[in-house]
């Protein structure tokens, strides 16, 4: 049986929830890709934590992951953070993000992203998160 919200927020006391992309596709490789453990890194604009400043990723903090309809898919724990510029993101940051080939495809691919929420600017500022799966909702034990 999966766990719902409630059991996962319970069993992670302080967790703040997350939903991963801009698309349910989106979503749902970004979850996969963090399950294979091929994703470990992420970037996020400062702003998309206006609404709720208490989500904004705290080293040390387990949070939890859902997927595009709100079902818990795994916790996480916020390993490091680090703002850096869009235009000085390096090719050593890009591998752990998992969905990238290299700079360029990292470049592309966020610079899409951030132009469909209509808030792209090239001298941006990101929050590039580390963080590990703690525990994977769909696995029968955890990880």
């Amino acid at each position: 049986m999966a766990m719902t919200l409630d059991e996962a927020l319970q069993r992670y006391p302080g967790a703040k929830t997350y939903r991963s992309g801009d698309s349910e596709e989106l979503n749902g490789e970004l979850i996969e890709l963090m399950r294979s453990g091929r994703k470990t890194a992420t970037c996020a604009a400062p702003e998309e934590f206006a609404d709720d400043p208490e989500s904004y990723p705290e080293v040390g903090r387990i949070d939890i992951a859902l997927d595009w309809n709100g079902n818990p898919a795994m916790a996480t724990r916020t390993l490091s953070i680090e703002k850096i510029g869009f235009s000085r993101m390096d090719e050593a940051r890009v591998p752990a993000q998992g969905e990238f080939k290299d700079l360029e495809d990292w470049r592309n691919g966020y610079r899409a992203y951030y132009q469909r929420q209509g808030s792209f600017d090239p001298n941006m500022i990101l929050i590039y998160e580390r963080f590990e799966v703690v525990e994977d909702f769909a696995a029968k034990e955890p990880t």
